[in-house]
């Protein structure tokens, strides 16, 4: 654990050894301001008491920042390409593992028991592309493997949706989605001009502290989530509309209503208005009677 990380070489200079090219397809960009790794780290709170998973490791540079705070750290990377240069890095060090693949078509569980497992704290930081960012955050924030935070960089419009407050323009699905699971909070924004190749949009730091499944608002978030797109499909209907005509959570329009009475929620009422409590209480109404 007190094993020291070399010194590293010059980001460029690292992708001239190994020969990286980034590839558009898989959205990589190459953070030049090592400043930002440093803020996603303190944003964690990490001790050695954590277990990290990070997402895109990329050429190690967050990754360099969690091996001196973690207790264990499982650093995974789709692309091949960079493997060497993580290899040569963090290969030597006892509380390193390094996967290859794509986080999204692996068990979470399964993944933390092969190769970080008995964690007092689990934890995940991303740097990653940004067209996986809602499937990623799902598959942390919904298993039944509890990570206490996640901090992620993200486009920045994607960190106002989670964020966005009821009645703001933003407010939709996304945004009760994040604040059913966790505390959400932008941490640092983060302009385009800190990535080669530039990307098109400005991004941010967002980070989850995340609920334990006993202090959720609703006992089947899943089931809660379903309701909500079915609110959201429509955002300029009311909810009578929305809701009693939507198959996707096996309800008749009777149940529905009988719901919305219980949960003293008017059907008159457009989805942006509803908070996560108001959602969680109506969707717990409406189960009952499936």
């Amino acid at each position: 654990m007190d094993e020291a990380v070399d010194r590293p070489m010059n980001l460029r200079e690292m992708c001239a050894r190994y020969h990286i090219h980034f590839k558009k397809a898989l959205g990589q960009n190459l953070l030049l301001d090592d400043n930002i790794n440093r803020i996603m780290v303190e944003a964690a709170s990490l001790d050695k008491k954590d277990y990290v998973v990070e997402v895109g490791a990329g050429l190690g540079a967050l990754t360099r920042r969690l091996v001196e705070r973690a207790g264990k750290v499982l650093a995974v990377e789709i692309d091949a390409s960079f493997m060497p240069c993580l290899e040569d890095q963090f290969g030597h060090l006892d509380h390193v593992r390094l996967f290859r693949g794509d986080i999204l078509n692996h068990s979470l569980p399964k993944l933390v028991e092969e190769f970080i497992p008995g964690g007092p704290r689990y934890k995940m930081l991303s740097n990653l592309p940004y067209y996986i960012t809602t499937p990623l955050l799902f598959h942390f924030l919904e298993p039944p493997l509890f990570f206490a935070t996640l901090v992620v960089m993200m486009q920045e419009e994607v960190g106002l949706r989670l964020i966005a407050a009821v009645n703001d323009a933003n407010y939709g699905v996304l945004s009760v989605a994040g604040q059913l699971y966790a505390e959400v909070d932008i941490i640092h924004r983060v302009p385009a001009s800190c990535f080669v190749p530039r990307p098109k949009v400005d991004s941010c730091i967002v980070r989850f502290r995340c609920r334990p499944k006993g202090e959720l608002l609703t006992a089947d978030p899943r089931f809660m989530l379903k309701v909500v797109r079915a609110a959201f499909a429509q955002r300029r209907k009311t909810l009578r509309n929305s809701l009693t005509k939507s198959g996707g959570f096996g309800a008749p329009a009777d149940a529905v209503l009988a719901a919305m009475g219980a949960s003293e929620i008017d059907p008159g009422r457009r989805p942006q208005t509803l908070s996560v409590p108001e959602f969680a209480r109506l969707a717990d109404e409406i189960r009952l009677r499936v």
